[in-house]
């Protein structure tokens, strides 16, 4: 059950057509993201909405995606616990060590880190995230690094990309060059 509401995020994607917008809720045990994101990539349409929830301390511990990819349902719940992280009940061997979610058609995800590392961070941190890939049918490490670089801004680093984020002070990327702009309500 959402609790209390302290941001809400809107988005556009830059490199195709696509639109994402996310609330940030504190919930009785830690925090809630609940978003709903619709876009076209590689000619195929997707729809979802997704939820997922963290400790107090910023830690995933689910993430729940419901919708359409292509018109075929999607269903995924993706769990992090003392085993490791199962998606639909299957253990993800491959993403064991990782603390955070990275859901790989929002810019949302950015935030658990971000809350996590603080805005006093004053050092480059690096984590790895479990990335729920393009095809959203399995989870892959992704070894990431933010660096802060000023006030409102942190440099994104991992194999795949290299960026410099604009940061609202909630913790929402607000500008992911070449991929997303937005704008937050707090």
């Amino acid at each position: 059950m959402p609790g209390r509401t302290v941001a809400m995020a809107h988005w556009r994607r830059l490199d195709g057509d696509g639109t994402d917008r996310c609330t940030l809720s504190r919930a009785d045990q830690g925090w809630l993201l609940s978003g709903q994101a619709d876009w076209r990539e590689a000619g195929v349409e997707h729809s979802v909405l997704y939820t997922v929830r963290c400790g107090p301390d910023w830690a995933t511990l689910s993430a729940d995606i419901t919708g359409e990819r292509g018109g075929a349902p999607v269903e995924l719940r993706i769990q992090a616990g003392s085993e490791g992280w199962r998606l639909n009940d299957v253990l993800q061997p491959a993403v064991a060590g990782c603390v955070d979610i990275d859901l790989c058609f929002t810019p949302a995800t950015n935030l658990l880190p971000l809350r996590r590392l603080g805005a006093g961070a004053e050092e480059m941190s690096r984590l790895r995230a479990a990335w729920l890939v393009p095809g959203l049918d399995r989870l892959e490490c992704l070894n990431q690094s933010y660096a802060p670089c000023g006030q409102g801004a942190i440099d994104y680093a991992s194999e795949n990309m290299q960026a410099r984020l604009e940061v609202h002070p909630s913790g929402f990327v607000t500008r992911y060059p070449g991929l997303w702009d937005g704008w937050v309500d707090a």
